[in-house]
């Protein structure tokens, strides 16, 4: 089970989870916040792409290329802080 230390709403962490893990068919179990993409689960760089760009669709928001997002925590907590408040309570 993946270990939570953000405030995330959990529907839209097990969404984010559920991204990042179907990228590579890693269970979303298997993810913990702190895990590094790359160093830790062998993401290169257009699997981070494709992350975001289904994040961008899914969450209706825009990633700009300069945020640096490396851990699934940074995934996570950049989607809540980023994602309409009446999206969050749906």
């Amino acid at each position: 089970m993946y270990a939570s230390t953000t405030t995330a709403p959990k529907t839209i962490q097990q969404q984010v989870l559920r991204i990042i893990s179907k990228r590579k068919a890693i269970k979303a179990r298997r993810l913990r916040i702190g895990c590094n993409l790359s160093r830790e689960l062998g993401f290169d760089t257009v699997d981070v792409v494709d992350i975001i760009l289904e994040l961008e669709r899914n969450f209706h928001i825009v990633i700009p290329d300069e945020v640096p997002l490396t851990t699934v925590g940074d995934f996570v907590n950049y989607v809540v802080s980023h994602t309409p408040t009446e999206a969050q309570a749906a």
